[in-house]
């Protein structure tokens, strides 16, 4: 069953179009991440999914609700961490949880919560005293009252140091598993590609890639890449790497040669960088990362591949 479902989504703000004729699933109990440049409208399809913007053309559904026609039934069953979401200074932590569990008619422990985000024994002072750390861990406690069906988390790891932004991966899991669907936009990749099921990229309103991390390698057809640790490397010499065949694209700062290739001519990059007069001192290789598939598709000269 799909958990969220845009068809022939298109969002106009009078002559600008912030989303396009998007078609968009998400089943149930995945976790998909929601990417794209900043201005692709990621933040307004979020919005439609919440009923704040109404779509100009389509239908969006949440758990097989309408969202524009049955937006309470929706908030019901959802949790939310938006964007930029702002405490209230003179409430402590455990009022702001108590309100979110009052809202939804919940039974959840605001304590348990607490503990959860990693906020025992903070409750009790002023979220204005918070850092900015402890306030996103406090939205995200405040998304996870009454075991949400759905949670719809919007740059979740903003402020959070390293230790938080592992907890919050954590967290991102545990509700999978317990049978939530999560649906999150990030600027950081490396959350994105340690967490998610698929991947959807937004880039001018449309989306032009969808799939696991994986098939989006294979779509963009990139090979491993290989990085070889060299005493000097010129570009005259780095042209004959270039030539071979499975060879994708090769470059050099000077002391290390990048190459992307197919697996079975690493020895052949090698040997050819050596026969140009290169010292090879060590090489490791690399599978492409989140980032350099997010640069390809959100790139404006990028060749078009569809991924599905």
């Amino acid at each position: 069953m799909a958990a969220i479902s845009l068809s022939g989504v298109t969002k106009r703000y009078g002559d600008v179009v912030a989303v396009r004729d998007l078609d968009l699933t998400v089943e149930a109990v995945e976790i998909y991440g929601f990417l794209g440049p900043n201005g692709a409208g990621k933040s307004t399809t979020i919005n439609m999914l919440l009923d704040f913007v109404r779509p100009t053309e389509g239908t969006v559904g949440v758990l097989s609700h309408d969202a524009q026609a049955e937006p309470t039934a929706v908030r019901r069953q959802i949790g939310i961490l938006p964007e930029g979401y702002g405490v209230y200074d003179r409430l402590t932590g455990r009022k702001h949880v108590e309100f979110a569990v009052e809202s939804k008619d919940a039974t959840t422990d605001p304590d348990a919560i607490l503990d959860r985000v990693g906020l025992d024994g903070d409750g009790d002072m002023k979220a204005g005293s918070y850092s900015k750390g402890m306030r996103q861990r406090l939205v995200l406690g405040m998304s996870l009252v009454g075991d949400p069906a759905v949670l719809i988390l919007d740059e979740p790891s903003t402020g959070l140091d390293p230790e938080g932004a592992k907890e919050m991966r954590e967290i991102v899991r545990a509700e999978a598993d317990r049978g939530a669907t999560v649906f999150f936009s990030s600027h950081v990749l490396g959350q994105v590609e340690t967490v998610c099921d698929r991947v959807g990229i937004m880039r001018d309103g449309e989306l032009v890639a969808e799939d696991s991390v994986e098939g989006l390698r294979e779509a963009v057809g990139t090979g491993e890449r290989l990085v070889v640790t060299v005493d000097a490397a010129t570009g005259e010499q780095v042209d004959a790497v270039r030539e071979l065949d499975g060879v994708e694209t090769a470059e050099t700062d000077g002391g290390t040669v990048t190459v992307t290739c197919d697996p079975d001519v690493k020895t052949t990059v090698v040997s050819t960088l050596e026969d140009e007069g290169v010292s090879v001192q060590d090489f490791t290789t690399e599978e492409t990362s989140l980032e350099d598939l997010f640069l390809h598709y959100a790139s404006e000269d990028r060749t078009e591949v569809g991924a599905t």
